[in-house]
Order: C-alpha cells, then sequence, then structure tokens
C-alpha cells in the first residue's frame, strides 16, 4: 500500500485529515537497508554452511566393536571435547551393520545421540570416501 493509498483509506474512514504520527503508526515502513542487511547475513549464513559441508571433518570417531552403552559414553566425550575445542565438523564412523544380527544398531543410536546432543547440528551421511553408510559427519554448534 503506497501512502497516498494510505491517506485516502484514512480520510474515508474518519472524514478528517490524520496527523503524522496517526499516520505513521497506520503504515507499514518499509526500511530497504535492513531488508539489504538481512538478504546479506543470509548469504553468508548460506556460504558458511556451505563450506562447512565441504569440509573434511576435523576430528573422527570410531565406534565399531563397541555396545550400544560403550558407544553412547564415547559420543558424549567426544562431543564434549569437539565443543571445548572449537571444532565445526566432526565425523562419527559406525559401520553399515551388515554384522549385526537383526538391524544396524550403533547407526540408529548414533541418530538417537545427535537429536539429543546440545551441540550437535546439522548432520549427514559420509561421502564415500570417508565411509558412506557407514559413518556420520555433523557440525558442531
Amino acid at each position: 500500500m503506497n501512502f497516498g493509498d494510505i491517506l485516502d483509506k484514512w480520510e474515508n474512514q474518519s472524514g478528517k485529515k490524520p496527523t503524522m504520527e496517526e499516520l505513521m503508526a497506520a503504515s507499514e515502513i518499509y526500511d530497504k537497508d535492513k531488508e539489504i542487511e538481512g538478504n546479506k547475513r543470509a548469504i553468508i549464513i548460506q556460504k558458511n554452511r556451505r563450506r562447512l559441508k565441504n569440509k573434511r571433518p576435523d576430528a573422527e570417531l570410531d565406534i565399531h566393536g563397541l555396545n550400544r552403552d560403550e558407544a553412547w559414553l564415547s559420543l558424549n566425550t567426544f562431543f564434549d571435547n569437539a565443543k571445548k575445542n572449537e571444532m565445526e565438523k566432526v565425523l562419527i564412523i559406525h559401520g553399515k551393520g551388515n554384522h549385526s544380527l537383526s538391524e544396524p544398531v550403533l547407526n540408529r543410536m548414533v541418530l538417537e545421540f545427535i537429536e539429543q546432543c546440545p551441540y550437535a547440528g546439522e548432520s549427514g551421511r559420509g561421502k564415500a570416501n570417508i565411509g558412506g553408510n557407514g559413518a556420520t559427519w555433523v557440525l558442531i554448534k
């Protein structure tokens, strides 16, 4: 809505000309600079996410052969250290579960841990050269 439309609407509703304060309160003020600043911030965030996703992990944890409880404790310590050492991205090697009798235990447990961990951000499967479906990368918040 442009300023003329606002003025016409006001006059039609009240029958009198509004004060400047009333007009300012009734209109939405478009701040181009604020929008540009917001767009720049969004672009910077996108570039940083892309950089982190393509970055090699700062550290790796291999939990092959551990049971669920041992793996959970190892993950706790690993993520605490990653946060303390200001790491940006880590890799968890959990295996594909080919040797599990029923279903892949560690794979599911890692996903559950990531959901609950306050330091764990976005995650995904490793590329083929870093473990493929048998590894999960995690961005540290």
